[in-house]
């Protein structure tokens, strides 16, 4: 499958307090990590950045690339960033897996799995099932009533879809003025069904500073 990855790695960190795509990781900043699982990929022909100049840099200060690289811009919001990643790929690119940039941790074996179900299904996303007891709260935190956890998931990257279906999506979020956080809520916004990928792997998002202890933590044990 000719898959081309686009990393997201635009957004401004506010909840961390700094910049944690350049934050040390076991040595390497936690965009270079991310960056180097999809370039150790064999189901990865080539990735996007997108992202500012600067984190380009942090990129390339960690050593050379084994695959194409390209960068573009990010846009105000994630769903803006991901269009300019769309807008960027190469004629003929039949397939695309979006990353977030500050997921480390994705495993091979868990972008293979995404990839090669999306060949299978159309659209595929790697995801996590929910297994904690839920409950709902009142307007004022206490406890109201549980919420059935059966056929829930917590969602994750990557999202891998065929090109000219996620731009559909797209299209059509951006016609209906909608505002989505994931490439699955797009796919939804066309009737489009995604398959579920469980992930077999840790692969928490780095959003605070605890975060980078535990990945290190995961490092340090796989």
């Amino acid at each position: 499958m000719n898959t081309t990855a686009i990393i997201v790695a635009a957004g401004s960190s506010q909840r961390m307090g700094f910049n944690k795509l350049a934050a040390p990781l076991a040595g390497l900043p936690v965009l270079r990590r991310t960056l180097d699982a999809f370039l150790t990929s064999e189901w990865i022909a080539e990735i996007i950045v997108v992202g500012p100049p600067e984190r380009w840099e942090l990129l390339e200060s960690a050593g050379g690339f084994a695959k194409p690289v390209r960068r573009v811009d990010g846009g105000a919001t994630r769903q803006e960033s991901v269009a300019n990643g769309l807008a960027a790929l190469a004629a003929g690119t039949q397939w695309v897996a979006v990353h977030d940039g500050a997921r480390p941790l994705v495993s091979l074996e868990d972008i293979a799995s995404c990839v090669a179900a999306a060949g299978e299904f159309g659209a595929a996303t790697l995801a996590r099932r929910v297994t904690e007891t839920l409950k709902r709260s009142d307007a004022d935190d206490f406890c109201a009533e549980a919420v059935p956890r059966d056929q829930l998931w917590f969602m994750e990257t990557p999202q891998v879809f065929e090109v000219a279906q996620l731009r559909d999506a797209y299209a059509a979020v951006q016609a209906r003025h909608l505002e989505v956080t994931d490439e699955v809520s797009a796919l939804q916004a066309i009737g489009m069904p995604v398959k579920f990928v469980e992930a077999r792997h840790p692969n928490p998002k780095i959003t605070r500073p605890d975060d980078l202890t535990l990945a290190s933590a995961i490092l340090a044990i796989q």
